[in-house]
């Protein structure tokens, strides 16, 4: 008891001493406060007055007062490259018809009307206007208005405007010495923000609460208030005697706390370092922990995304971390162990999948060979022999003399369409008996010198050009006839659609490449292409997009089987020409 009565005087002293200097150090803070708000107006008004200077030599340069548009749009930009601090500067002609900008626009009339426009060409004096949006920038500014007067006196003829920068405007406070933490305001009489030194696109526009300012020349008011960020602040103001507007400056009250803790700091070092010693040793064992959660978080993380690799092992401050991160490493090595499995198993039955759709089609495909092969067995001993017959005496009597012309030309087609027929049996036959003859290495660039030697003179017949882009190097396994066979239906379809459709400029263009386990030829055209509907049944026994008489849709029929029966693929695709690309694909040697 009477160690606590000794040490209440010392206690009651140390709390008058605190408060004592908690008061002046308050006092000293108003006092900048105040001092800086003084500096800041005499600044801004000092930036003002430049722009006025800069001003009275623009309203009296010759192409300004003639308003030269593209004169006066050189001279605003040059002006903008010197004032950063400055959004635009626009010249008006009394109607509002902007006749100059430093900024590119193609607008000669505002879509708004421009008060400040009438207020300058009304008074004939420099206004300045509120916040309002630049007529060409389209963003929150505030506009002088200057009159422009002809050189030799007379009445006003323009009305040049300078946009504030708002965003910027806090640089012409960048000279004043701030305390961290300080903001400098721009509002109007109403308290509507027009520039803040910091966070300025937030806050522009928005209305505060100042205190009211005093007259030039006297000490500002100060007050404690809280911001709008939410810091209370020791906040004074002053007059911009330039415009109706007030600059407000606002210091953290916290900046008391920081220049008395010096003071205190001496009252509690020895708890300060007894605490920052036991935080300090906290940290490190919060650190650890935090470090092996963490990286059990990364190693659960990677697991999670996909990723079973093995967990790298880091050093445990106790036993139970340690078997925590044997746990997680067990677990990830059984995961990777099921996802292998798992993958092993879904590459099998994806295997087996492709297996049972090669043999599905290949087993309707034969199943429909096995139906025409007998098919065309029956119609070719029972057509055959009649047709010879036919063709034979249709030779005959075209011997016989003493016929008329009409009569030879009968004879003609009944022998045309004789052989016709004919080939259409030999087709069929050919379709139904399809069989691999000698299959040997081949190279796909000497299938398509061959076909292009025989159909060359057709070609040019028709007006077609052929072109020939063969970059394979690679060979295939195959019998050379019946690729040539295939190539060769390729060409003559080519040749017959662009023929059927009356295309000029007729071209065809083979080309071949290597792919990644397969060789690739390609029969490009610029025809019509084949109608969306009939893409499905291009490759159908007997279907032909051909007028009557002309085709008996076989011929891509036959080049699917024997393509297929080499393990290979044929299909159909669009070309950039706008025509049919048919291509086929073989495994590569």
């Amino acid at each position: 008891m009477a160690t606590v009565l000794l040490l209440l005087p010392f206690a009651l002293g140390a709390v008058w001493s605190s408060s004592r200097a908690r008061n002046e150090g308050a006092a000293s803070v108003r006092q900048e406060a105040a001092s800086v708000a003084v500096t800041s107006a005499a600044y801004f008004d000092q930036y003002l007055r430049g722009l006025d200077s800069m001003v009275s030599s623009l309203v009296r340069n010759p192409s300004v007062i003639a308003m030269q548009r593209d004169e006066c749009d050189r001279l605003f930009a040059a002006v903008l490259h010197d004032q950063p601090l400055l959004l635009n500067v626009v010249l008006h002609a009394p109607d509002g018809t902007i006749k100059g900008s430093g900024i590119q626009t193609t607008e000669e009339r505002p879509p708004v009307t421009l008060p400040y426009v009438k207020q300058v060409m009304s008074t004939g004096r420099p206004v300045v206007s509120d916040l309002t949006v630049g007529p060409v920038t389209k963003r929150p500014t505030i506009l002088l208005g200057y009159p422009v007067m002809p050189s030799g006196g007379g009445a006003m003829v323009a009305v040049l405007a300078l946009g504030l920068n708002l965003t910027r405007l806090e640089g012409t406070f960048q000279a004043i010495p701030l305390l961290a933490g300080s903001i400098v305001t721009l509002t109007n009489h109403a308290g509507l923000v027009l520039a803040r030194s910091r966070d300025a696109d937030r806050y522009i526009g928005t209305t505060v609460d100042v205190p009211d300012p005093t007259e030039r020349g006297a000490e500002p008011h100060t007050t404690v208030q809280t911001d709008a960020d939410g810091v209370e602040r020791i906040v004074a103001s002053a007059v911009v005697p330039r415009g109706p507007w007030t600059i407000s400056v606002a210091i953290p009250s916290r900046v008391i706390n920081d220049r008395l803790w010096p003071l205190w700091r001496r009252n509690v070092i020895i708890i300060a370092v007894s605490m920052l010693g036991a935080l300090l040793a906290w940290l490190w064992v919060g650190r650890q922990l935090a470090q092996q959660v963490n990286h059990l978080r990364g190693a659960a993380q990677r697991i999670a995304d996909g990723d079973l690799s093995a967990l790298k092992p880091s050093r445990s401050l106790n036993r139970e971390m340690n078997e925590l991160q044997v746990a997680f490493g067990t677990m990830a090595d059984k995961l990777r162990e099921a996802r292998q499995a798992l993958d092993q198993q879904v590459e099998q039955e994806r295997q087996t999948r492709e297996t049972l759709e090669r043999l599905q089609r290949h087993v309707v495909r034969q199943e429909r060979l096995a139906a025409v092969g007998l098919l065309v067995s029956g119609l070719a001993h029972e057509l055959n022999n009649p047709l010879q017959a036919i063709l034979g005496a249709g030779e005959l009597l075209g011997r016989r003399p003493g016929l008329s012309e009409d009569a030879l030309k009968e004879v003609a087609l009944v022998k045309t369409q004789g052989h016709r027929a004919s080939e259409i049996i030999r087709n069929l036959s050919r379709f139904g008996t399809q069989n691999i003859a000698s299959p040997e290495v081949i190279d796909l660039r000497d299938v398509v010198s061959e076909v292009v030697k025989s159909r060359r003179v057709d070609l040019e017949s028709a007006k077609i050009s052929c072109q020939i882009d063969t970059a394979s190097t690679g060979t295939v396994h195959a019998d050379f006839t019946e690729i040539e066979q295939v190539v060769l239906n390729l060409v003559i379809n080519a040749q017959q659609a662009i023929q059927t459709s009356g295309v000029s400029n007729g071209r065809v263009l083979i080309r071949s490449c290597d792919a990644a386990s397969s060789v690739r030829l390609e029969v490009v055209d610029n025809g019509p292409g084949v109608p969306s509907g009939d893409e499905a049944k291009l490759f159908q026994p007997f279907f032909t997009t051909r007028p009557v008489g002309k085709g008996t849709g076989l011929g891509l029929a036959v080049s699917y089987g024997i393509i297929d029966s080499y393990g290979g693929t044929i299909g159909y695709q669009r070309n950039e020409l706008g025509g049919a690309t048919f291509y086929f694909e073989l495994p590569r040697v």
